[in-house]
């Protein structure tokens, strides 16, 4: 007798589909921002994925912001051009030359690669920076640092490092109603005219402030915020944050991560989630399921 059963595998995948239902309901006609970055950005398997998951969403009515970063790739270029790096509290120092070598990388090669893989996942892509129609207008970083002999705070000179200081989402919202994935480029004009570059983290969260997105991704090395046991803290808020820092339990080069993620729900994001950009299709394993796969913060309640 022949066994007409459906197939597990089959059953499987038609429980997952109706999990996401009520989130596909949910998050129709929303933006999300999504900062990528990273090694997953290096890696082609990954960066295929990626590229599909933003198609995906683009299919199912959310309007997916893609803003990217590069460096990486901008100190492989200099290292290349003989050109020498400085960092102080993790940001370049930027030069002209340096910032007409990060210009060129960050809004030419990887912008336009993004952009070729969003094609070849079946989806329509435009590549701009934070230049075009005037997106964002930055001013120059303002940086102190302790004196080594003293301990006298001191200015520091960044160069060419920027912070945004205002978005005009107008060409994002135009491009989104028109069917097209943008993808974003963290170079933008001061009032002064001159060109800057500016961190991806912070640039992804003013425009997700700016468009009132109602997720806010940033696409990371790690698998988001870790306890001092090392599981996975999957509900956070400011002031859970403002804890886990002063204890110790965030630390480095995620303290700065967690507190974009603030300043954006802060400013009116519903919700912003670290996440980790190896994982593939995390992003959609965190907005279709109901576990989730990174560190969801909120300014108050679940969002």
């Amino acid at each position: 007798m022949t066994d007409h059963s459906p197939d597990p595998a089959m059953l499987a995948k038609a429980e997952t589909l109706t999990e996401a239902l009520p989130y596909l309901q949910r998050y129709a006609g929303k933006t999300f921002v999504v900062k990528y970055g990273g090694h997953a950005m290096g890696d082609p398997e990954l960066a295929r994925d990626f590229a599909e998951d933003v198609v995906l969403l683009k299919a199912v009515g959310i309007n997916p912001i893609v803003v990217h970063g590069g460096g990486p790739q901008i100190g492989a270029m200099l290292k290349q051009l003989g050109i020498e790096s400085q960092f102080v509290g993790g940001l370049r120092v930027t030069d002209k030359a340096t910032a007409e070598v990060a210009e060129m990388v960050l809004a030419g090669k990887i912008n336009k690669e993004i952009v070729a893989w969003i094609a070849e996942a079946g989806g329509r892509a435009v590549g701009i920076s934070g230049k075009d129609a005037r997106l964002v207008t930055a001013e120059k970083v303002k940086r102190s640092e302790p004196d080594p002999n003293s301990g006298i705070e001191r200015h520091v000179d960044l160069g060419f490092v920027g912070d945004p200081v205002h978005v005009d989402p107008s060409i994002l919202h135009q491009l989104a109603k028109d069917g097209i994935i943008p993808v974003v480029a963290p170079v933008a004009l001061g009032a002064d005219g001159d060109t800057y570059n500016i961190n991806a983290d912070t640039m992804a969260g003013a425009i997700a402030a700016a468009c009132n997105a109602s997720r806010f991704f940033l696409l990371t090395d790690v698998a988001g915020v870790l306890s001092k046991d090392g599981d996975l803290q999957t509900d956070l808020d400011p002031a859970g944050i403002d804890a886990l820092i002063k204890d110790g339990t965030i630390s480095g080069g995620m303290i700065p991560k967690v507190e974009t993620c603030v300043k954006a729900v802060e400013r009116g994001v519903d919700a912003a989630v670290i996440l980790d950009g190896r994982i593939p299709h995390g992003m959609l394993l965190e907005i279709f399921t109901r576990r989730g796969a990174g560190t969801l913060v909120r300014k108050n309640g679940r969002a």
